[in-house]
């Protein structure tokens, strides 16, 4: 069991690498949500055009992360050693609003190169215990040395007025921390205001509000102790590398995004600019307005500024035999083409179907449809084997959470049940399931495979057995006709074989 001056030590070292990551977690979140700054201009054209643009963005980013969680989704958990899906189970996930909230876990996963999953037992209903998602700009989770997957504490932080909370959680205990905000959970002028006022404060006082102390809880102990005998949340990482940190799908975007951002500024000035002719003054002197005094007197005369006629839409050149000319609008196609070679980057680069992105409708056969999708369904079968590992341990925490330590074991090396990632026509699907029955896949097998929730499996099945017992002679012929024959292939007819006598 760790001591109060240990597991303070261990929060501070989780927290501090939190504040770390921060920062491209909160990046790619404003990506997402389409507030993007103007980048890539050139000195002169932020200057005159920078705040014009600075709340718009063509946001690609979305898509790209969209894509793949509209097909994670998960329909059941089964333990090893069993032949259906684990009905427990799907009620918890069911009970908790999983079916929603794993989409958003999916989501940050994939915006922020992880999320997390957290499971505890709740004191007033021990038979169902309660599972979140989490954020990764909440949540971290530490690992033993050398090992990716062996966890030895995990820290939730979070805000709630002007206190910053912090729950450690360790396979033994759970301790619960409090401060006053911290100064890099603030924005950047609450912190300097906060700190400004705080050097009145007494160096006892100033030390206190950066320290972490027990909460007092009235109803429970701090710490508490773990019954799960683990660190119950698991981290769910996003394209995980060996050595490095997991990788986001936004992270990859963002500077395309930017690019075309700009184009499309490029875009909007150039069409400002071409709706009205274009003028050059040349050959006059550069314009002068007078100084007065005070009496309204001529004193001198001052130059004005030639950058209010570039916005003006005038050039002023210097020069004898002054006239004025004018020139053609640019080529405005020029900007449409280029930004779509650089959604066509974005669509190879992050295997998003280019009919996402590039929203033209084509007559394409079913097979073009697929193989054009072919991309997207591997990057999402790919989410599935790396989320399918934290979402089998969660399934591992809810059964320790209920005292199931067989189940438990069971499910360690228990598989996630996905619904498929390709999209396919009821038909094609009904026709590939019809010639699976066929070889003989069993039927809960294929209702899973076509879709169905294990729920739902079990309805069609207590269907399917009320219809045998009120029509019996038919199901039994209907059993029969769908039987596969013998080995899985159609014997032939033996020639020499006399009618009526049995091989």
């Amino acid at each position: 069991m760790a001591t109060q001056e240990q597991a303070l030590q261990l929060v501070d070292l989780l927290t501090s690498e939190l504040i770390n990551r921060r920062t491209e977690i909160d990046r790619n979140n404003e990506y997402y949500r389409g507030k993007q700054r103007l980048k890539f201009a050139s000195p002169e054209f932020a200057k005159f055009h920078g705040d014009r643009y600075q709340d718009f963005s063509d946001n690609w980013v979305q898509v790209v992360a969209d894509s793949p969680v509209e097909r994670m989704e998960v329909t059941g958990f089964q333990a090893s050693g069993e032949v259906s899906a684990d009905k427990d189970l799907w009620e918890i996930w069911q009970v908790n609003g999983l079916d929603s909230d794993s989409q958003l876990g999916f989501l940050g996963s994939i915006n922020s190169s992880r999320s997390f999953l957290l499971v505890w037992g709740d004191p007033t209903d021990p038979d169902m215990p309660v599972i979140t998602f989490e954020d990764a700009s909440q949540c971290i989770v530490a690992y033993e040395p050398g090992s990716r997957r062996n966890r030895r504490a995990a820290l939730k932080t979070w805000q709630d007025g002007n206190s910053e909370f912090a729950t450690l959680y360790l396979p033994t205990e759970v301790w619960k921390f409090a401060r006053p905000l911290s100064q890099q959970s603030k924005t950047p002028q609450m912190a300097d205001v906060d700190e400004a006022m705080s050097l009145w404060l007494p160096p006892g006082e100033r030390r206190r509000r950066r320290t972490w102390e027990p909460r007092e809880l009235n109803y429970e102990p701090n710490p508490q102790p773990n019954p799960m005998g683990v660190v119950p949340m698991v981290e769910l990482p996003n394209k995980p590398m060996l050595v490095e940190e997991p990788i986001s799908d936004v992270s990859g975007v963002t500077a395309m995004q930017d690019a075309i951002n700009l184009l499309w500024a490029q875009l909007f000035t150039a069409s400002d600019y071409a709706s009205f002719p274009q003028r050059v003054i040349l050959g006059a002197e550069r314009p002068v307005i007078p100084k007065l005094n005070s009496a309204g007197e001529i004193v001198g005369t001052q130059q004005v500024d030639l950058d209010k006629f570039q916005v003006d839409r005038v050039a002023w050149i210097t020069g004898k035999d002054a006239r004025i000319a004018e020139w053609q609008a640019a080529n405005l196609a020029m900007y449409t083409e280029v930004m779509e070679v650089a959604v066509g980057h974005l669509a190879a680069q992050t295997r998003t179907p280019q009919h996402y992105l590039i929203g033209k409708m084509a007559n394409l056969a079913e097979g073009a449809l697929l193989a054009a999708e072919t991309g997207l369904v591997k990057r999402v079968q790919e989410k599935h084997l790396w989320s399918g590992q934290g979402l089998r341990e969660g399934a591992r925490l809810i059964a320790l959470a209920l005292g199931q330590d067989e189940k438990a074991k069971a499910l360690r090396s228990g598989r996630v049940l996905w619904a498929d990632a390709e999209s396919r026509s009821h038909a094609q699907l009904a026709d590939a399931l019809l010639k699976l029955r066929d070889i003989g896949f069993p039927f809960e097998w294929l209702a899973l495979r076509y879709g169905l929730t294990p729920t739902e499996v079990a309805d069609v099945v207590a269907l399917r057995e009320k219809e045998m017992e009120m029509d019996p002679v038919g199901a039994v012929t209907q059993m029969m006709a769908q039987r596969p024959p013998r080995g899985g292939l159609e014997a032939p007819a033996d020639e020499d074989q006399e009618e009526g006598v049995p091989a």
